[in-house]
C-alpha cells in the first residue's frame, strides 16, 4: 500500500485552521507531515484591516484562546483588553458586571482584528516547517481518492487523516435566528478602557467591544430584525448614530459612526465532529454560532488543542488506526460544543421575544447574577475558557 504524502492534510487556512496546524507542528516528529491548505499562503503580507475589501470582523478572543496563541508565536502585536463585562437589558431593571479580578485572570479576553490575527498566524506558520499550499478556487476539492485535496496548482494532497477547517457550513441543525448584524467602528465621547458591553434589546443584542486602534473607539455587532438591520446599514451618519445611541444609552456619552457599516445575516449550523474514518471537521466547518459573547472562535479554538492532545501519541505512529482516538475526541468534545451552542443559542432568543414577563423575568437574571457569585461565576469562567473535560 503507497504511504501518503502527508500524515495530517488540513483543508482551510483560518484562524481555527493556522492554529491546528502550529499545535501539530509543535506535537509532530516531522512538521513537514502536516499539510495545510488554504487561500493567501502563498501571497506575502495581508491586508491592511482598514484598507478597502479588507475583512471587517473584530474578534473577541478569551483569555483561553490568548494563552493558547501567545506561545505559539501568533499573537497579534495589536489588541484591546476586555477587563470587564457589563451586561444588562434595554427598558427593563437588572444588569450584571464580570471582571477580570474575580476570576484571578490579567484580563477577560481581548479584541483583535481579523486581518491581524492571519497575519500574525502566516507569520509563525512560516517558521514552523508545515508545508503549505495556496488552495484551489473551491478549497474542498477532492482528488481522485477520498484521502486527497488538489491543491491550487493541481497537486493532489495525499494525507492519513484530513480535517476540515474551512468555511463550509455544516450538515445537520440549522435554525435562522431572524437576525442580521450591523458591524461599525463607533467613536466614543467618554470611552471607558477595558470595558466591554453587551446589551440586550428586543430586536437582538448589541455589543460594544474596545477597539485595537485605540482613541475612544468601539467594535459595534448590533443584532437586528433583517428589515431593520438593512436600514441600520443605509441610514445616514447622524440618523445611524441617533439610533444606537437611543438603544445603548449615554454611558459612554455621545457616539459616532467612525467607519462603513456592514450587514450579516446570522444562524446557528451544527453538524458532527467525525465526517468519515478519516475525515474530521472542527471549527466553523462543525458548528457557526450567534455572536452573542463571541464565543465562535474560542470554540473553534478549543476543537483544535484538544484534537492535537488526542492524536499526540498517534502522530509519533501513524501507521496505526487512528479510529478510537478521533472517535474518542469527539466524546470529549460533545459537553463543551453543547453547552457553548446551547447559552449562545438561548440568551438572543429569550431575551428578544417581546413579552414583559419574561423580559422581566431576564431582568430578574441579571439582578440576581449581579448580586450572587456564586451564580455568575461558573457562566463568567466558560466564557472564560470553556468546559474543560
Amino acid at each position: 500500500m503507497e504511504t501518503p504524502e502527508f500524515d495530517i492534510v488540513i483543508s482551510g487556512a483560518g484562524p481555527v485552521g493556522s492554529a491546528l496546524a502550529l499545535l501539530l507542528a509543535r506535537a509532530a516528529p516531522d512538521p513537514r507531515r502536516i499539510a495545510l491548505l488554504g487561500r493567501g499562503l502563498s501571497s506575502g503580507a495581508l491586508s491592511d484591516p482598514h484598507a478597502a475589501g479588507a475583512d471587517p470582523r473584530m474578534l473577541a478572543m478569551n483569555h483561553g484562546s490568548r494563552a493558547l496563541l501567545e506561545p505559539l508565536g501568533a499573537w497579534p502585536a495589536r489588541s484591546a483588553s476586555i477587563t470587564t463585562v457589563h451586561v444588562s437589558q434595554r427598558g427593563r431593571l437588572g444588569r450584571t458586571l464580570i471582571t477580570h479580578e474575580e476570576l484571578g485572570v490579567p484580563r477577560l479576553g481581548s479584541v483583535v482584528a481579523y486581518p491581524d490575527l492571519q497575519q500574525s498566524l502566516l507569520e509563525a506558520l512560516r517558521q514552523s516547517g508545515v508545508s503549505m499550499f495556496e488552495a484551489a478556487t473551491q478549497d474542498d476539492k477532492l482528488g481522485a481518492r477520498p484521502t486527497q485535496w488538489l491543491a491550487a496548482d493541481g497537486h493532489a494532497l495525499a494525507g492519513r487523516l484530513r480535517v476540515r477547517s474551512d468555511g463550509s457550513p455544516p450538515g445537520g441543525l440549522r435554525r435562522s435566528y431572524d437576525q442580521h448584524a450591523v458591524l461599525a467602528t463607533i467613536h466614543a465621547q467618554r470611552p471607558k478602557p477595558g470595558w466591554a458591553y453587551e446589551r440586550f434589546t428586543n430586536q437582538g443584542p448589541l455589543a460594544m467591544l474596545p477597539h485595537p486602534a485605540g482613541q475612544g473607539r468601539y467594535s459595534l455587532v448590533w443584532c437586528n430584525a433583517p428589515e431593520r438591520a438593512q436600514q441600520l446599514g443605509q441610514m445616514n451618519e447622524t440618523r445611524f448614530a441617533q439610533a444606537l445611541q437611543q438603544a445603548f444609552g449615554d454611558r459612554l456619552g455621545e457616539l459616532g459612526l467612525a467607519g462603513s457599516r456592514h450587514v450579516f445575516p446570522l444562524a446557528l449550523n451544527a453538524g458532527p465532529l467525525l465526517i468519515d474514518a478519516r475525515t474530521l471537521a472542527i471549527g466553523n466547518a462543525a458548528q457557526t454560532l450567534h455572536p452573542v459573547a463571541g464565543q465562535g472562535l474560542n470554540l473553534g479554538l478549543r476543537d483544535a488543542a484538544q484534537l492535537v492532545q488526542s492524536l499526540g501519541g498517534w502522530l509519533h505512529r501513524p501507521a496505526q488506526d487512528p479510529a478510537a482516538l478521533l472517535q474518542a475526541f469527539a466524546r470529549k468534545r460533545r459537553p463543551d460544543r453543547w453547552v457553548t451552542s446551547a447559552v449562545t443559542d438561548f440568551l438572543p432568543r429569550v431575551f428578544a421575544t417581546r413579552i414583559p414577563l419574561v423580559e422581566h423575568a431576564c431582568g430578574l437574571s441579571l439582578m440576581a447574577m449581579d448580586a450572587s457569585r456564586v451564580l455568575r461565576t461558573p457562566l463568567a469562567r466558560h466564557l472564560l475558557e470553556g468546559l474543560r473535560t
